[in-house]
């Protein structure tokens, strides 16, 4: 497998911006920055051109997360809410509910939401405070001042988007941890990870229903959902090594049916152990994966080559086997940053400097 360290891809640049804060993709052909306190939305091309004149754009208070609504404005997660803002600025809903301490910080929201692409849901998880009695005995306690807070299990909520009505709730395997919430392009499926100090990833993809949430499969051994595959219902996991043990040095793509076993735990369709891509599987470490498209999967790495310094790189794989295609050999430097923009191009960074590419 590491001859394909060898085989060289140079992708083709399509022009850079300077864009100093974090940089995604919107729905409608839209991408969003965000800065310390502001989501601001901007139209792709001219983003990319240069121009700096958004479209839409809102104020956040701290420790909050946003996320542009497919039909226009906002869905804001809190510390203690999750409420949907016009384009003008005004709360067209909101829906309280435990307010998330973290331990010693101030409180936060605990995760991001996701609109659907069909503009219908609304995904989030919300934590869930325990009476004081019942800390003791069931609860993950956390020092919160004075006085301990006890949480269970988080809760992923789906909200109907106009409304901000429960339509479906489930417990899940996290207790106000990281999470990414990903949904298919049509808006049928949806795949959820959630990371729990000590325990690692969990990952469910779900289908929402009018009577609440299916569950279709659940990842095994701390695989991290990535994303759909466009065109199937397939959905890529990656595992990363968390050294939590002293042989837990596995990194680790897999590529599963979400509709092939309907229920049952996960059984991948294609596997890759991306330590056979390495020269130096003891210090090179992956990042993140990527969907680009259809056919191809872009994965970060840490490489130690067989002569010089460790240096960044990224790796293109073919997205119906997870068979590495080669490394891609770009004409300026580039860090773990990888922004897919649906359409096979997708966006590295250098410093406060956004380059675009597709592949030649």
């Amino acid at each position: 497998m590491r001859e394909t360290g060898d085989v060289r891809i140079v992708p083709v640049p399509l022009g850079a911006t300077e864009a100093p804060g974090r940089v995604r993709r919107a729905p409608g052909d839209r991408l969003s920055l965000r800065t310390p306190n502001r989501l601001e939305v901007h139209d792709r091309e001219a983003f990319l051109a240069g121009a700096r004149a958004p479209v839409e754009a809102l104020d956040l208070p701290p420790g909050a997360h946003a996320e542009p609504a497919p039909g226009g404005g906002f869905v804001v997660a809190e510390a203690a809410r999750v409420r949907a803002v016009a384009p003008d600025g005004t709360t067209r809903w909101e829906l309280p509910h435990d307010t998330w301490h973290g331990g010693h910080r101030p409180p936060r929201a605990p995760g991001a939401p996701a609109p659907d692409p069909s503009g219908r849901l609304v995904a989030v998880t919300v934590p869930t405070l325990l009476p004081e009695e019942e800390v003791a005995a069931r609860a993950v306690a956390l020092q919160d001042g004075p006085r301990r807070r006890g949480y269970g299990r988080d809760r992923l909520l789906l909200l109907d988007a106009g409304t901000g009505t429960v339509r479906a709730e489930q417990p899940v395997a996290a207790v106000a941890g990281a999470l990414a919430l990903e949904w298919h392009a049509g808006g049928a499926l949806l795949a959820a990870s959630f990371r729990t100090a000590w325990y690692g990833w969990a990952g469910y993809w779900a289908e929402p229903s009018d009577g609440g949430l299916r569950i279709l499969g659940v990842t095994a051994d701390r695989h991290e959902v990535v994303g759909f595959l466009p065109g199937s219902s397939r959905v890529v996991t990656l595992r990363r090594a968390e050294w939590t043990a002293l042989d837990d040095d596995r990194y680790e793509l897999a590529l599963h049916d979400a509709r092939a076993a309907a229920g049952a735990a996960a059984s991948p369709v294609a596997t890759l152990d991306l330590n056979d891509l390495s020269w130096d599987a003891e210090n090179d470490d992956f990042g993140s994966a990527h969907v680009l498209d259809g056919s191809h999967l872009l994965v970060t790495a840490d490489w130690v080559p067989s002569e010089g310094p460790l240096e960044h790189t990224h790796w293109l794989l073919a997205a119906d086997t997870l068979r590495p295609l080669g490394r891609l050999r770009y004409p300026c430097p580039v860090d773990d940053t990888v922004v897919p923009l649906g359409d096979g191009t997708w966006l590295t960074r250098d410093g406060d400097r956004l380059r675009h590419w597709r592949l030649g």
